[in-house]
């Protein structure tokens, strides 16, 4: 039988007279600063000591692993200097932390000795000894596989606290401690009582004072021969030692952090009013393996972890809900675990521990923006030992079986099994010619293609926008997947977005996925804002090629917004874009005149207005978040097409006014430019003259 390496763990702390300096991150001992009467000098910060920096962080590592796994993992303490001190055994009696604390208190703190003297390697060598002995489970294997007692595997891990002066040191210290391991493996093999190791990690912690730097390099875990591996850390004292023993334990024991968020509590000052708090709590990572199956990130784009501040791990955030009943319901788990709070001193963790003791349950939620809201985990007592649950989120096998009209997926029935098809039609694996001579493997082409088609893919038509609306982007979609595209093939793309901007200035609903939500559901507006945002997606995924680029700038600039406050995309601007793809527009026809030109505008301008009225009852009947407004149907000549230029909308607008009014009116003297100041009734006296 195999034990991991987190069966047994052994921390050395050394005892010697460089840990009996201070670790220079001071704390505030005199806080009654308010209520301090004139004249009172204030008490000094005070520090405390590597020693203690060492001992405090090597405790909350045995209170969490102990919380959790209060039989299965085993710790023991070695003590340092001129020689080694045990401070317990692999009994089960001697693994808590009331045993521990009294043995530490009996040490004391290192004495001001000869650093010649003091040595860790003692240490170590009795962690080697402790190492080989066996534990009480590992006798019962033993002892019940008398013909085969040498499948019992024996591995375990040395955590070493000390401080040293140069990498030689280090190196040093690891050669003597590999030595040292071989010699007690041969002792072992021939002994009856004691075990071989059959795997051993050195996790070495150089702790040194927060104001200074370290002389020592990092050395991240390493393989020195198959029954050894080392790490070196360079940590500061101090809460920094802290924050890193917090991460080791996590990595050691494969554990996960997870936040319960917006927990009410009332006030002390003010029973009347409450606030919400946060509560941290470590427990094993299988806790959250529904959760992680769908990513780190869920179908809102919301993150799902989160790196917490001044902490070096992410943790899963799930919200609290009020709970409405005082026993624990049957709820759909499918596992639990138990858990432990990060800080166990401070009120939050105190009251939601005393609250959940009282026989509470507390559900968690995962975090959504709409919808309704899914349970994931719950927090209960059993036996006076707290766990988490984690609960089933998709289908229970409580439940009835699914019909034959529900599909292979459960409810899940709008699978794009047609794209699906074709999808696996053009990746299919054929046998290549040997003879024709290729840069890369044809393996590795086919890889490399399918890693790049299947970047965006959506399985289902309820994710997606673009691909509900094949009837007027479906080109798009087709060709923007090629390797290689060629000039009518990019004519081809850019109409299909030009006709995505004129469905959206004429204010055409989009074929949008049916999602069961609250309410009457997104605007028009935010359909064509999703479309864009997915369109805009899907072609980066598959822009390889200067063509590709350059569809992509066409895409960019349509859904670019204009200037002048017209909207997304001018009308004017796509048909002048479309004018130049269009045969009809072709530089060897020639142009109509004017005069026509200007029929063709006012009646345009006519039938707008008629549209105009025709589409007000759409807007009373249809969606009344959305006011739609016709755009005008523009027919410019292509004089003007030419001449316009970057020219705006409201700019050919008012040219048109001005040349309809020059026909129809005569312009006034005075406002016409470059005369000057004009005499109002000129003839005047010469009329007064003749009818005298």
């Amino acid at each position: 039988m195999a034990f991991p390496v987190s069966h047994k763990t052994i921390f050395v702390l050394d005892h010697g007279p460089n840990f009996l300096g201070s670790c220079h991150q001071n704390m505030e001992f005199d806080i009654f600063t308010k209520t301090r009467q004139p004249g009172i000098i204030p008490l000094a910060p005070l520090s405390k000591s590597l020693w203690t920096c060492s001992v405090e962080a090597a405790i909350e590592y045995c209170r969490i692993v102990w919380d959790i796994f209060p039989t299965e993992k085993l710790i023991r303490f070695i003590v340092s200097d001129t020689s080694s001190l045990t401070l317990n055994s692999w009994s089960q009696d001697q693994q808590n932390l009331n045993h521990l604390m009294a043995a530490l208190a009996q040490v004391g703190p290192p004495q001001n000795v000869s650093s010649k003297e003091c040595n860790v390697i003692h240490g170590l060598n009795a962690a080697i000894e402790a190492l080989c002995e066996c534990s009480e489970i590992q006798h019962e294997k033993r002892t019940s596989m008398t013909e085969s007692a040498g499948k019992v595997v024996n591995r375990g891990r040395i955590i070493c606290f000390t401080n040293v002066k140069s990498d030689l040191e280090v190196n040093s210290l690891v050669e003597c401690f590999q030595s040292a391991l071989l010699e007690h493996n041969k002792l072992a093999s021939s002994s009856d009582s004691l075990m071989t190791i059959q795997h051993c990690e050195l996790v070495m912690m150089h702790v040194y004072p927060v104001n200074k730097e370290s002389c020592i390099a990092h050395q991240p875990k390493k393989v020195v021969s198959p029954i050894l591996s080392t790490e070196i850390y360079n940590v500061k004292s101090g809460r920094h030692l802290a924050a890193k023993l917090g991460l080791l334990v996590q990595q050691h024991y494969n554990l996960a952090s997870t936040t319960v968020t917006g927990i009410p509590m009332k006030e002390e000052q003010n029973a009347s009013s409450s606030a919400n708090y946060d509560v941290e709590l470590l427990h094993p990572a299988a806790a959250h393996a529904e959760v992680f199956k769908t990513g780190v990130v869920n179908s809102e784009g919301i993150h799902i972890t989160a790196v917490k501040e001044g902490q070096l791990y992410e943790t899963v955030t799930l919200k609290w809900c009020t709970p409405r009943s005082s026993s624990v319901e049957l709820q759909y788990c499918t596992s639990a675990f138990r858990i432990t709070p990060v800080d166990v001193n401070n009120r939050p963790s105190s009251c939601l521990t005393n609250f959940l003791l009282n026989g509470r349950a507390v559900m968690l939620e995962m975090p959504r923006k709409s919808g309704s809201k899914v349970l994931s985990h719950m927090l209960a007592s059993h036996g006076g030992e707290i766990f988490i649950h984690t609960l089933g989120t998709g289908r229970s096998i409580l439940e009835d079986p699914p019909s034959i009209s529900e599909g292979c997926g459960g409810r899940v029935t709008d699978y794009r099994i047609n794209d699906f098809g074709d999808f696996m039609k053009q990746n299919r694996l054929v046998p290549h010619d040997p003879k024709q001579e290729r840069n890369e493997p044809p393996i590795e082409m086919a890889k490399k293609k399918l890693t790049r088609l299947t970047q965006y893919w959506p399985l289902v038509f309820s994710h997606t926008t673009i691909f509900n609306n094949a009837s007027q982007i479906g080109s798009l979609l087709q060709l923007i997947t090629k390797e290689t595209l060629d000039a009518n093939d990019v004519a081809e793309c850019r109409k299909s977005i030009f006709g995505l901007v004129t469905s959206e200035n004429k204010g055409l609903p989009l074929n949008v996925p049916t999602i069961s939500t609250r309410g009457k559901g997104p605007k028009r507006e935010e359909h064509y804002r999703l479309a864009w945002n997915e369109l805009e997606a899907f072609v980066r995924c598959h822009c390889t090629t200067a063509e590709h680029q350059s569809v992509l700038e066409c895409l960019l600039e349509c859904r670019k917004p204009n200037t002048d406050g017209e909207g997304s995309a001018s009308i004017a601007s796509v048909k002048v874009q479309l004018g130049a793809q269009s045969p009809s527009h072709s530089p060897g026809k020639k142009t109509e005149k004017n005069g026509r030109d200007e029929k063709e505008f006012s009646r345009s301008y006519d039938s707008d207005e008629k549209d105009t009225e025709r589409n007000k009852s759409f807007d009373n009947s249809g969606d009344s978040s959305y006011k739609y407004h016709p755009a005008k149907k523009l027919k410019l000549s292509a004089d003007v097409l030419k001449t316009s230029g970057n020219r705006s909308l409201l700019s050919l607008w008012t040219d048109r006014i001005t040349t309809e009014h020059e026909k129809r009116f005569v312009e006034f003297a005075g406002r016409i430019n470059g005369n000057g100041p004009v005499k109002l009734y000129p003839n005047i006296k010469c009329e007064t003259n003749g009818d005298g």
